[in-house]
């Protein structure tokens, strides 16, 4: 794999975070390319306003690109891999920036012979309006490298997990359990409070409590101890959310995952790993 100083990058089908993230990929690049072939005039909007260079078909993107970037909904990535593995990928960096499993990393890799592939994953919001995303990527050392030159005093922060594919990806999927999981349990808790008329005491109990719980993972032990007296409570909410015409399969799910711990109930001396272990199945 012989890289350039200024190397070429074909941006994948760009969305709203593919295309800022392309665009501030024109710092340090000879040229971004996508290609509009069956796009939509919202992406054909975006492309522009990042003055990303339009290509007649993949197959001139593929050929011209140095750097690859995948950036798409994770149901589509595999697909995306494919479309572009019909394609001389050899010597180039493949950057699959979407959270997928091991075993569709595994495939996309299969699906790209030649090609090196880097693990990664955005975390943030769009860069280019005072936003600096981190972009998180596993993969071989010359290639990360390629990828922290490209995005070197840009609005993208290029964080280096290592060597093992699958590290990025497995990142992006944990954070948005909570991320995006606390943001769905936020619409439910606050909707059962509009439902009777409690908002106001709802939120004067959140602003009683500051940080994240994710930044309090030795917390799990006690959970773990205590999990038999919470899981009623969940229990009943998701009740009352079905009543109020809410799903609350969401959060009878949480109970079930609570009644996994039955049997370490009042175990105070678990650490948080054990009690992690526990909820194997």
């Amino acid at each position: 794999m012989t890289l350039k100083d200024q190397p070429t990058v074909g941006i994948l089908h760009p969305g709203r975070m593919g295309s800022g993230i392309a665009a501030q990929a024109r710092t340090n690049a000879a040229d971004v390319l996508w290609c509009p072939q069956g796009r939509s005039e919202a992406t054909t909007a975006r492309a522009d306003a990042g003055h990303l260079t339009a290509v007649l078909s993949i197959g001139d993107l593929v050929e011209r690109s140095d750097i690859i970037l995948s950036i798409c909904p994770p149901m589509f990535a595999e697909t995306v891999a494919t479309d572009v593995g019909q394609y001389d990928v050899t010597g180039k960096i493949f950057v699959e920036a979407n959270p997928v499993t091991s075993q569709q990393l595994d495939h996309i890799g299969k699906s790209l012979p030649g090609a090196t592939i880097v693990d990664g994953a955005i975390i943030g919001s769009v860069p280019g309006t005072g936003k600096k995303p981190a972009l998180y990527v596993a993969g071989p050392g010359q290639a990360t490298a390629a990828l922290r030159s490209l995005y070197e005093g840009t609005d993208v922060i290029v964080k280096d997990l290592g060597p093992e594919l699958g590290k990025a990806s497995a990142l992006k999927s944990a954070y948005s359990i909570y991320q995006k999981g606390a943001r769905v349990l936020t619409a439910l808790a606050h909707a059962l409070g509009d439902e009777h008329g409690v908002r106001d005491e709802l939120l004067a109990l959140a602003h009683q409590r500051s940080g994240s719980y994710l930044s309090e993972p030795d917390y799990v032990a006690e959970m773990a101890a205590i999990a038999w007296r919470w899981s009623p409570d969940l229990t009943v909410a998701a009740a009352e959310l079905e009543s109020a015409g809410y799903p609350g399969a969401p959060v009878a799910a949480l109970a079930e995952v609570l009644d996994m711990w039955s049997e370490t109930r009042n175990n105070w001396n678990l650490t948080a790993q054990e009690a992690t272990e526990t909820l194997r199945h």
